[in-house]
């Protein structure tokens, strides 16, 4: 019987020790895995998922080496101009 070696280095994680290297919340996790964009969880048992920990590692290696190569694409920034109402401005009561 012949054991290899990649097997045995498994280590599949659950979701506290995730939230330690992912710092995304429950929700953007399970949505982003819904769209196919982060590793997919899978049950051990009907009350207890986990994800493979290498899987996670490359996921964030790739994660790492985008954002390297290109700048972050942030959202842009809001035309005020368009807005239908304006912000209200409270008033200090004790000087009405």
């Amino acid at each position: 019987m012949s054991t290899r070696p990649d097997l045995l280095k498994k280590r599949m994680i659950r979701r506290h020790e995730l939230r330690q290297i992912v710092p995304l919340a429950d929700t953007t996790i399970y949505e982003m895995e819904q769209r196919g964009e982060f590793p997919r969880r899978f049950a051990l048992t009907p009350r207890c998922v986990v994800w493979d920990l290498a899987e996670v590692e490359a996921w964030l290696n790739e994660r790492l080496s985008k954002a390297r190569r290109s700048s972050v694409e942030r959202a842009p920034y809001p035309d005020v101009r368009r807005r239908k109402t304006r912000p209200v401005k409270t008033q200090d009561r004790a000087r009405a």
